[in-house]
């Protein structure tokens, strides 16, 4: 089937969306208000986190905190009962600042994790200012899977304090073949002071 057939498209017809993984579900909305952490527990407050999906997205929208600090994430095995499961990841960054100076692509090897229990960093520190923030997008395949390890991959955009445009890629795994049943987020400190996470489904 071609692209456009008697005026119509595979887009139309919504062959498209089929083809590349379906449908996405809206599951829960966290909004932060100097909040020390935002966690997603599978079971607790409408969220789902198991095998209905076989892929989840979370998107971070506009996180302002109250400390200059790296945003960061980790899962849980036992229902938020603990945060600290194995993470191997790699990280690299690309940033330029406002003048157009510092321009850099880089491997970020003191954001990488190597089976650690640490929390992930997802983003450079982000700066305080009052009109700076951060956003990006997790996306975290199969954590209900009992067979293999769970894969994630990260792209966010943070503000420096130069300031600067800080695109930043994370890409790794919890390695355990538990199921990952809960996940937090939290700045490495102070407080969440702003901004929203939101938690899809993809069928």
């Amino acid at each position: 089937m071609g692209l456009i057939s008697n005026g119509s498209t595979v887009f139309d017809a919504g062959s498209m969306a089929a083809g590349f993984g379906g449908s996405m579900s809206f599951i829960k909305k966290l909004t932060a208000s100097s909040s020390g952490t935002l966690s997603f527990v599978n079971g607790a407050s409408s969220v789902v986190l198991d095998n209905t999906y076989k892929e989840y997205l979370f998107i971070i929208n506009q996180c302002h905190p109250s400390a200059k600090a790296n945003l960061t994430f980790q899962g849980s095995i036992n229902t938020g009962s603990g945060y600290g499961v194995n993470i191997t990841s790699s990280h690299y960054q690309s940033k330029i600042d406002e003048s157009g100076g510092d321009g850099s692509l880089t491997y970020e090897s003191g954001r990488d994790l190597a089976d650690s229990t640490n929390f992930q960093n997802l983003t450079e520190t982000q700066d305080t200012a009052a009109d700076h923030c951060c956003s990006g997008y997790i996306r975290l395949f199969d954590p209900s899977n009992t067979t293999f390890v769970k894969h994630f991959i990260s792209v966010f955009e943070s503000i420096s304090d130069n300031p600067s445009s800080s695109n930043n890629f994370c890409g790794g795994y919890f390695d355990t073949t538990s199921a990952i049943d809960a996940i937090q987020f939290k700045f490495a400190s102070g407080n969440i002071d702003a901004g929203t996470i939101s938690l899809y489904g993809i069928s």
